[in-house]
């Protein structure tokens, strides 16, 4: 796919890049990748891929625009209140980077719609905020053999990982799931909404901006991703860590024993 004048200028700081180069910036412009949240974390995400010069974003949300959410959402502005958040989202795309293709699901993930809307994808940028939808999309991501980049955030503190748990590691062993890391969702109400408990505003900026680095490197193929380790975040100190894990033989999705063998489970 070959880039035409104005693109080879807009984006002349990658193409000068040996890591990207022209090859890598024709991966972005082929590449489909799905946005699930035009909230916090899916602002920076789709600002940054978007100015990257991906392809085709899709944006997954039912929500509209409300005042406060403006106060981290930063692809939103004041004119764009009571509007649905997909809509607002391709505007802004659209001012930002008219080479990019918007398609809008303005709609909630389900067990129903989950499969068919992920499989028109290459690759799954997960910014929602609420944990049974990140079980849900990776569990969908597995079953449709997808990458997944993921994070989330709380009020001083985030984390980000990269999940390919449909291929193997370099010594053959299962590349783990979302599952092995987090073996099971906290109980309703441990804890505490974004509306209940508050959240900084430039933390979704900064996690969101690594979620898109993220996915441009896993796209474009340059680096050592995330699979297998979890970034954390700490603002109150400014402190970075990563940590490891593996395939868990006992996890119910991927395990040697499976007992979830569909999205039923979400249902």
């Amino acid at each position: 796919m070959e880039l035409d004048t104005a693109e080879i200028e807009r984006y002349a700081r990658h193409i000068v890049l040996r890591e990207v180069g022209g090859p890598g910036q024709a991966k972005l412009k082929r590449a489909r990748v799905l946005v699930v949240g035009a909230g916090g974390l899916g602002a920076p995400v789709l600002l940054y891929l978007a100015a990257a010069g991906v392809g085709t974003l899709g944006v997954v949300d039912d929500d509209t625009v409300s005042l406060s959410n403006l106060q981290r959402q930063v692809i939103h502005g004041t004119p764009d209140i009571d509007t649905p958040k997909v809509e607002s989202a391709a505007n802004a795309i659209e001012r930002l980077n008219p080479h990019v293709a918007t398609t809008l699901h303005a709609e909630r993930l389900t067990a129903k719609n989950a499969l068919a809307i992920i499989g028109g994808y290459d690759i799954v940028a997960d910014g929602s905020d609420n944990f049974a939808t990140r079980y849900l999309v990776a569990d969908a991501c597995y079953f449709a053999r997808k990458p997944l980049v993921t994070a989330a955030v709380g009020t001083f503190d985030g984390t980000l990982t990269t999940i390919r748990a449909h291929e193997s590691g370099a010594d053959g062993s299962p590349n783990p799931t979302y599952r092995c890391l987090f073996p099971e969702p906290p109980p309703p109400g441990a804890v505490p909404a974004c509306a209940e408990a508050g959240i900084l505003g430039a933390l979704p900026g900064i996690l969101g901006s690594m979620l898109a680095l993220e996915v441009i490197r896993e796209i474009v193929g340059f680096g050592e991703g995330l699979v297998g380790r979890l970034l954390m975040v700490d603002a109150r100190a400014m402190r970075f860590e990563t940590v490891g894990y593996a395939w868990d033989p006992e996890n119910p999705l991927s395990g040697k024993t499976p007992t979830i063998k569909d999205l039923s489970v979400h249902s």
